[in-house]
Order: structure tokens, then sequence, then C-alpha cells
């Protein structure tokens, strides 16, 4: 097994998701906010571009629609603010 770019891309998308579920976990951010919707959404569109290169349907599946509800949430806090 080679590491590639795109692992390394990909693993930083993981690094991302997980760093915001366990900054919700501790309270440091909440759910609403526009940083925890971003760093999910990001780092699971890290994972999808990593997927092209070493496609697995399964995770593609999980990451794109955690990416659908990332921007779902984005959507939301901006409707919130108006």
């Amino acid at each position: 097994m080679t590491y590639t770019i795109h692992d390394f891309i990909g693993n930083i998308g993981v690094l991302l998701i997980l760093l915001s579920y366990l900054l919700l976990q501790f309270n440091k951010i909440k759910s609403e906010t526009l940083r925890y919707s971003v760093m999910n959404g990001v780092g699971a569109s890290l994972v999808v571009y990593s997927l092209y290169f070493d496609f697995n349907l399964s995770s593609l599946i999980v990451e794109g629609f955690w990416l659908l509800i990332s921007i779902a949430g984005v959507i939301r806090y901006f409707l919130r603010k108006k």
C-alpha cells in the first residue's frame, strides 16, 4: 500500500470531522454554529475527494450525506441570521 497525497487530504478531512465532534462533546462549540457545520462539510468534502482516487461506495454514501447535512446546517445558520 502506498500513501499518496490523496490519502493525506482524506485524512485531513477525517481529522476535521473528528475534531468538530470532539469540540462539540466538550462544549467548546455548539452544533448551531457556522464553524461546526463548515468543519464537517469541509472534512466530508476532503474525504469525498480522496474517494475519487480510491473508490469505496459505502464511504461515499456516508460522506455524501455528511456533506449534504452540513450544507443544510450552513443554510439554516444563515436563515436564522436574517
